[in-house]
């Protein structure tokens, strides 16, 4: 089971950026998938979360700039950056409450992705 993450890069102030990721393998059920980030020297914090019948939550940073979407079909997650500043700059990190199916019945797994880089320059 894995998250893989795409969709970081270089980008100006006041440009925009979209991240996907999305869930693969033994996968029987997906629940909350969302976006975390950390910069350097900080903790890792809530950018974005989605839930399952869609009801969303951002960090109180977003206002309003970024949008998380998922599909359900595809176990996919997608943040859509926008008029992003020189404080977002961070490594950006997937996240999904699973259900994954073992070799003997399923257990939950709380899932990162491997974490894509987003810098933005002033």
């Amino acid at each position: 089971v894995q998250l893989q993450a795409s969709g970081g890069g270089l980008v100006q102030a006041g440009g925009s950026l979209r991240l996907s990721c999305e869930a693969s393998g033994s996968i029987v059920f997906v629940d909350d998938m969302g976006w975390y980030r950390q910069a350097p020297g900080k903790e890792r914090e809530l950018v974005a979360k989605i839930t399952l019948s869609g009801r969303t939550n951002y960090g109180h940073f977003v206002a309003g700039r970024f949008t998380v979407s998922r599909d359900n079909a595809k176990n996919t997650v997608s943040l859509q950056m926008n008029n992003l500043e020189p404080d977002d700059t961070a490594v950006y990190y997937c996240n999904a409450a699973l259900v994954i199916r073992q070799a003997v019945g399923v257990r939950q797994s709380d899932q990162w992705g491997q974490g894509t880089l987003v810098t933005v320059s002033s």
